[in-house]
């Protein structure tokens, strides 16, 4: 008889500190999803660029991460890209977007007329902002780079 008491008070131990660390596991997900969130959202001066200095920034980028003949095309009748790049013997085709919303299919159906327009092997399309779902679907189907804006902070 003492030992089935003994037993049960050992079970409850267990439950007591297994239910424990389930809570702690549970606080320590909240809390970095928490920070996750207010970093996604927090401001960073790209957010303040117009267009074309938003460009600029993102070439800037580029060049300090091994992109080499980077040239960013002209304003208007850019044909869909806005930054020509290579690296590693790759050629790229950017894309740029400075919104204060989602990116829809729309950069991405533009880059992917750049990037042949241009020659180029790659098409990539950068932004300050996420991608709308639509968006990345059809990235993924056309082989076209997304660098949103947890990229481009990683940069």
């Amino acid at each position: 008889m003492v030992l089935r008491r003994d037993n049960a008070l050992m079970l409850d131990k267990n439950i007591i500190v297994v239910t424990a660390v389930a809570g702690m596991i549970l606080i320590l997900l909240l809390i970095t999803l928490i920070i996750l969130r207010i970093r996604r959202n927090r401001p960073l001066p790209m957010d303040e660029l117009e267009g074309h200095d938003f460009e600029y920034y993102c070439a800037d980028l580029l060049k300090e991460h091994g992109f080499s003949e980077v040239e960013v095309t002209r304003g208007s009748g850019d044909f869909g890209a806005d930054i020509l790049a290579e690296k590693d013997g790759i050629s790229y085709a950017i894309q740029c977007k400075c919104y204060d919303k989602p990116i829809g299919v729309k950069a991405v159906q533009e880059i992917y007329a750049g990037k042949d327009y241009y020659d180029c092997m790659v098409g990539a399309v950068m932004t300050n902002q996420y991608f709308t779902a639509p968006a990345v679907e059809l990235a993924k189907k056309l082989k076209i780079m997304l660098w949103d804006r947890g990229y481009i902070d990683n940069m």
